[in-house]
């Protein structure tokens, strides 16, 4: 899965580096074949406890610029397409906050109480899957996951900080694989993708 979403970034003109943020004590990243990826893949090994931790490392030792932008994405979303990237990086190239992939939610969505029975139905009015990349500039990012780190996404520390980021639509083919069967549909898509 870390090949497909890497080689999806690193084919992109627009990005001048690729960091991959693992653990400090990984010792299984070196023992793959990445000569392919342009030269831009940099192994970072100061991963964290959590993601917003992980992230955080990995800005600082980036060594970046602080009006950078920065792009995280989820190792687990393999199927990121050059288009929806491309569009995250048009859209938000002049944004003042950043933004974030995401699809409009489409299905019903139920309310479960404690006993996993149904308590009520929500309006998905306004309502979004968020997705990766998120996109911010490396300076509100750094000190957004600085003063809050109590979140599951890049997105949720720029809006504690009182900013509303960009949503960018993405589509339903860049999910993240959580349960055996996405694995399934993921190499399914990749394979007809290579086909095409």
């Amino acid at each position: 899965m870390i090949y497909h979403a890497l080689k999806t970034l690193c084919d992109c003109e627009e990005i001048g580096s690729v960091f991959v943020v693992l653990s400090p004590d990984d010792g299984l990243f070196h023992g793959y074949d990445w000569s392919d990826f342009s030269g831009k893949l940099q192994p970072l090994y100061c991963g964290g406890e959590t993601r917003a931790d992980t992230v955080l490392n990995g800005l600082i030792a980036s060594e970046l610029e602080p009006d950078d932008w920065v792009l995280v994405h989820d190792a687990a979303r393999p199927c990121l397409t050059k288009a929806h990237l491309q569009k995250l990086i048009d859209v938000l190239r002049d944004d003042e906050v950043g933004g974030i992939l995401a699809v409009p939610v489409a299905d019903t969505i139920k309310r479960a109480d404690e006993r996993q029975r149904v308590l009520r139905t929500e309006d998905r009015t306004g309502l979004w899957h968020a997705q990766t990349p998120q996109m911010f500039r490396l300076e509100l990012l750094t000190l957004a996951l600085q003063r809050c780190k109590e979140v599951t996404d890049e997105a949720s520390a720029v809006e504690a900080m009182g900013l509303n980021p960009r949503l960018v639509v993405g589509d339903a083919s860049n999910f993240k694989v959580t349960y055996p069967q996405d694995l399934m549909m993921a190499e399914l898509l990749l394979k007809e993708r290579a086909c095409a």
